[in-house]
């Protein structure tokens, strides 16, 4: 098995720590993971795919020259050239867009020889799986789910209905080949027969294969000797909890794990071998494409928040929706991943916000539910009962500490902090690395 970078520092004892989306996505987790890689020997992808999207901005090179990376395959943990990346078990990984995201980082000064890793049990997305993702959404009409067109769905269907092909397979060439007919033809036969070079793919995994093999590794056997050599793991989890496929909006949600739980079964873990559970929110809610949205603004508040926050899709170049912080989603989110803490994202972008509004239950018929409900059609007759809070109306961008922060600016974290009864630990108030207070837990 390839080894591993020399550890960083001693961590006697080293579980995985996590990072986790709580919202819809989109939350900023790769700044608190660049941050927190600072200090990790390994970071892991679980679950997703090239779906994924976190951007990057660090001072590179003697003359520390800003420069932005898009990371959606590879575990943005790369940033810190002491630290490896690992794409696990559960992820599934379209090879061309792994070498074209590679290529693309190498050129912008990071060099990534013996330190990216890929698990032999992940599952393989081809060019089919994209073009069949396009032809569902097609054939959903005005139900569409709003994904990505990265084929991550179709993959994944393909490995639950055990037809599949993993990376280990790419090494036996013969028995790839044929697989690969097979389930090319079951595609045609179920969307019609749409353009596909079938053997001119099967060619080009020939090439594909070789030049993936330095990088392949058992998966189990690389997280557990990580771990049993005392190795700093972060895992960065995909998506978020509310695009999980159990419990999530369904079907408006991705089509993997993106829970706590998924952390286990996409890297071959188990419970006990989990640390540090970081959950990031932002200071509002987003979320792109299709579905539920019940804090969700239509005026010039959501404008606002998209035009000052730049919510645009790093994935998908869309805009996304925007809306109230949504503390009743939260409180559910909480519950199924159980953060040890926060890491609340653009609270700066609510800056100017003369009120700030909460929501912190919902209603049917006069009636308030007990929890976030399972059934879209409950949800969509929710009326959403607000907190609504004065804003601080100051640039809070160039605070370095918890106490530099004006008052209803910390009254607000601790609403948030008490109403879920989890710290708020990070708070990002700006768009760099420098940005991020920590504000250390009691």
């Amino acid at each position: 098995m390839a080894s591993l970078p020399k550890p960083v520092e001693s961590a006697k004892g080293a579980k995985l720590n996590v990072i986790l989306g709580s919202q819809w996505g989109d939350e900023g987790k790769g700044k608190l993971s660049d941050i927190l890689c600072q200090k990790m020997d390994v970071c892991a992808r679980c679950a997703g795919g090239n779906n994924a999207g976190h951007t990057i901005v660090v001072n590179m090179g003697p003359d520390k020259v800003k420069t932005k990376f898009d990371f959606h395959l590879l575990p943005s943990g790369l940033i810190n050239e002491r630290c490896a990346g690992f794409i696990g078990s559960g992820v599934v990984v379209h090879v061309p867009s792994f070498f074209a995201e590679l290529d693309a980082i190498t050129k912008k000064g990071l060099n990534c020889d013996g330190r990216l890793f890929v698990s032999d049990r992940a599952h393989l997305v081809f060019d089919f799986h994209q073009v069949v993702d396009g032809l569902k959404e097609v054939e959903l009409g005005g139900s569409s789910i709003g994904t990505t067109k990265k084929g991550i769905g179709p993959a994944y269907s393909s490995k639950a209905s055990r037809s599949g092909l993993r990376v280990h397979h790419l090494y036996d060439h013969e028995t790839f080949a044929n697989k690969f007919r097979k389930l090319v033809e079951g595609r045609f036969k179920r969307y019609g027969h749409f353009e596909y070079d079938t053997e001119g793919e099967i060619a080009r995994y020939k090439a594909f294969a070789e030049r993936l093999r330095p990088y392949v590794v058992d998966g189990v056997s690389f997280i557990h000797a990580a771990l049993a050599a005392n190795r700093r793991v972060l895992v960065e989890g995909a998506n978020a909890l509310m695009l999980d496929i159990d419990f999530g909006t369904y079907p408006f949600v991705t089509s993997s794990s993106t829970s706590i739980g998924g952390v286990c079964t996409g890297l071959g873990v188990p419970p006990n071998a989990v640390g540090e559970i970081y959950g990031v929110a932002k200071a509002y809610t987003t979320r792109v494409g299709g579905g539920p949205f019940p804090t969700e603004l239509n005026d010039e508040i959501g404008v606002h928040l998209q035009e000052v926050g730049a919510e645009w899709g790093v994935t998908t170049g869309r805009r996304r929706r925007c809306g109230w912080l949504d503390l009743v989603m939260m409180r559910y989110s909480t519950l199924i991943n159980g953060y040890t803490s926060l890491n609340l994202t653009k609270l700066d972008v609510l800056d100017d916000l003369k009120e700030i509004k909460v929501a912190t239950s919902y209603k049917v018929n006069g009636q308030e539910l007990a929890s976030f409900p399972a059934d879209l059609d409950i949800l969509a007759q929710v009326e959403v009962v607000y907190k609504t809070m004065p804003g601080w109306q100051q640039d809070i961008s160039k605070a370095t500490t918890y106490e530099e922060l004006p008052q209803a600016c910390r009254d607000y974290v601790e609403l948030i902090e008490q109403f879920l009864s989890c710290p708020v630990e990070y708070i990002g108030v700006g768009p760099g690395r420098e940005s991020m207070i920590h504000r250390k837990r009691a």
